[in-house]
Parts: C-alpha cells; sequence; structure tokens
C-alpha cells in the first residue's frame, strides 16, 4: 500500500513539474517575444517616439500569443496532455482557441499601429484636405478590417469542433437561400453599408469636413459604415444614415480647399459715402489676423425702396474664421457709418399731403334749413314722400282675381 500511495505522488509531482516546465517556457517565450518585437519595432524606425507608439499597443498581444503557443507545445510534448487524458485534450483544445483568438488581436492591433503610422507621415492642420481623405479611408478600411477578422476568428474558433464543422458544411449548402433572406431582411442596412463604401470611395466626405446639413453648419466628427455623425457648431451631434448624403443634397465647404468667401450685407441711405466705407473696409481687414489676404471688395448690388444694398465680401482660411471675420468687418462698418456719417443710417421717407376738407352744407334760401336726407331743399321732400306715402294693401281674393282674368 505505501509503495501504491508513492508511485501515485510521484507520478502526481512529475505531473507538477512537467506543468511548470511548460509553464517556464511560456514565460520565456513572451518574453524573449516582447524582446524581438523591440528590436523590430527599433529596425523599422530609428524614433524613440515611434519604437513606443508600436510597442505599447502590440505586446501584450505578442506576448500572450507566443506563450499559449509555446505552453501548448510544451504541454503535447512532455507528455502532459497524454498523462491527464480526456481533461488533457480538452485542456490542449482551449489552447487552440485560445491562440486563435489572441492572434485576431493581434492582427487587429497590427492594423491599428499601421494606420497610425500612416496618419503620422501627414500634417494635423484643418486645410489638410489630402490628410483628411486619407484619414476618413483608413478610419473605414479598419473597421471592415476588423469584423471580418473578428468573423474569421469566430468561424476558425468554431471549426475546430466536430459537430460545427459538421453543421458548418450543411449551412454552405444552403448559403444561397441563407444568404437571400438575409438580404431582403437586412435591406436597409446593408444600403447604409454600401453607401459608406461609397461615400469613403467616392471621396465625397471626409472627416473634418465642414457641411451644411439639415440646415446646420457643422464639422465631421466621424465616419462608419452606417452612420455619420455631424458636429453642429453648438456642441450638438447630428446623426444621420449613410444614405443620408448618397441621396440628400448638402454642403460641403472644404470639398477642394478650407478657404472661403463670405458676404457681409447692409441697407443703408443713399447718401451713404461709397468710397469712404471702401477705404475704411481696408483698413479693417488689413489689421486683422483672421484675414487671408486674396479678397476684399465693397459695392453696391441694389438700390430700390428708399434704401441702397452694399455688399461686402471677405475670405478667410477657413470657415470659423471667416465667420469672425464677417462679424469684425459687420461690427466695426456699423460703428463707422453712426459715428462720422450718421447721415448714412437707414431712413423711412413719408410724404404727408393735406387733405381738403368737404364744403359745408349751405341752408335752403327759402326755409333757411339745412339740406337733410329727408327735408331742407325739394330733392330731399320728394325723397321723404316716396318713403311716407300709403301703401297700397293687396287681397289674396283680388290677386287671383287679377290672374283669372
Amino acid at each position: 500500500m505505501p509503495e501504491v500511495v508513492s508511485e501515485e505522488m510521484t507520478q502526481s509531482i512529475d505531473l507538477l513539474m512537467s506543468v511548470g516546465v511548460a509553464a517556464g517556457i511560456a514565460l520565456v517565450a513572451a518574453v524573449a517575444a516582447s524582446l524581438v518585437l523591440v528590436a523590430v519595432a527599433a529596425a523599422i524606425t530609428r524614433s524613440r517616439t515611434r519604437v513606443v507608439a508600436m510597442r505599447r499597443p502590440l505586446r501584450w498581444p505578442v506576448a500572450t500569443l507566443a506563450g499559449t503557443i509555446a505552453f501548448a507545445i510544451a504541454f503535447a510534448s512532455l507528455g502532459v496532455q497524454a498523462s491527464l487524458g480526456a481533461a488533457g485534450d480538452v485542456i490542449a483544445h482551449a489552447l487552440l482557441i485560445a491562440a486563435i483568438a489572441q492572434g485576431a488581436w493581434l492582427v487587429v492591433r497590427i492594423l491599428a499601429v499601421a494606420g497610425d503610422a500612416v496618419l503620422a507621415r501627414y500634417g494635423a492642420t484643418e486645410g489638410d484636405r489630402h490628410r483628411r481623405k486619407v484619414h476618413t479611408q483608413i478610419a473605414i478600411m479598419r473597421r471592415v478590417l476588423v469584423v471580418v477578422i473578428v468573423v474569421i476568428a469566430i468561424g476558425a474558433a468554431l471549426f475546430t469542433f466536430e459537430g460545427a464543422r459538421v453543421a458548418g458544411t450543411s449551412l454552405l449548402a444552403s448559403a444561397g437561400v441563407a444568404s437571400l433572406v438575409a438580404g431582403l431582411a437586412a435591406q436597409s442596412v446593408l444600403g447604409n453599408v454600401f453607401a459608406g463604401l461609397q461615400l469613403v470611395g467616392s471621396d465625397a466626405l471626409r472627416v473634418d469636413d465642414v457641411v451644411v446639413v439639415e440646415g446646420h453648419w457643422g464639422t465631421i466628427e466621424e465616419v462608419t459604415l452606417t452612420y455619420v455623425v455631424v458636429r453642429i457648431w453648438d456642441d450638438r451631434r447630428l446623426v444621420l444614415p449613410s444614405t443620408y448624403f448618397t441621396s440628400t443634397p448638402f454642403e460641403n465647404w472644404t470639398r477642394t480647399s478650407s478657404e472661403l468667401l463670405g458676404a457681409v450685407e447692409l441697407d443703408v441711405d443713399w447718401r451713404v459715402p461709397v468710397d469712404r466705407m471702401r477705404a475704411e473696409l481696408v483698413r479693417i481687414v488689413e489689421g486683422s489676423e483672421l484675414w487671408d489676404r486674396r479678397v476684399q471688395v465693397l459695392q453696391i448690388t441694389d438700390a430700390v425702396g428708399g434704401m441702397v444694398h452694399v455688399r461686402v465680401l471677405v475670405s478667410a482660411e477657413d470657415s470659423a474664421a471667416l465667420f469672425d471675420l464677417r462679424c469684425l468687418v459687420r461690427e466695426r462698418l456699423v460703428d463707422f457709418l453712426r459715428a462720422e456719417h450718421p447721415e448714412a443710417l437707414p431712413l423711412q421717407r413719408v410724404e404727408v399731403a393735406q387733405q381738403r376738407s368737404p364744403e359745408p352744407r349751405r341752408p335752403h334760401p327759402a326755409t333757411g334749413d339745412v339740406p337733410g336726407l329727408f327735408s331742407g331743399d325739394a330733392e330731399a321732400e320728394a325723397r321723404r314722400e316716396t318713403f311716407t306715402h300709403p301703401i297700397e294693401i293687396v287681397r289674396p281674393d283680388d290677386a287671383d282675381a287679377d290672374v283669372r282674368r
């Protein structure tokens, strides 16, 4: 009996030692993979900042994947899996699924690092049209690839089960009918997905574009496969489906460049000194950093309705600067006219004409009475006679007799 107990203890100790050795090998593999990652990052780029940017997101996926693979190999090579029997097969299967999940995690992180590296090559200025285009395309493609990688990883994990492989063969046989049903059920969703891909492919919309949609002015904050987020000027968010931008007209102020023209319109009196206003406009814009020194024009575009319509055109490097510049020009011109040329302020002219009073009624020469409606002259008396003489009453019997005659 003691010999049997001793043999079982020896086997348990050997098993634990083998598991410990496998764990040690996994730990060494994880550390070695981390060191190799740092060396590869240093070889790819000489910048310390970029090395840190590559190592930080990839460190844990690389270490856990290397450790899991090393542990699985040592687990089978050292005989631990065979010693545990059915439990060993379950552990080996779990390690395989874990390796698949960690591999998908690593690929997703690599995509993120690659996308950030591409974006780092472009400037961060708002007017950089090419950078905004690349940023939007990378964001959409990253989401698409992440979905594809996750689906592939889930499929690979399911196909490690025998029952899932048999079910998968049946599903592939009926894939045509299933795809038809899924397409009909998710028609709107698929429409938004294809619309999102169309937006990216056609370069019609990019992140940080200045747009006017549904009467709101804002910037594109996020572009996804199914919806677009517009950040309105008052920090509200307008969420619109991707199909909106492929089926509804909208204004894109930064489609080709961020430089814009803006108008300031004033209604003033005809006595306004236009030349003095032009000189004041030049002084205003040249003293402001908001003006990009491209356009400054003052013209009278209309002169009807008792006032003249003055239109000022100014330019700025982006929409935010243009809005502030328009407000500045409007305020300064109003102050200029009010302080130095008050005669140019808008006036409403009204002509007052004196109305002739009606002639007074004169008394009748014979009676001295003032003519009225029924008295005072011959005409009024005749009118009274018409309304006051006896009215002839016709009986019904007399009317019937007249009819019979």
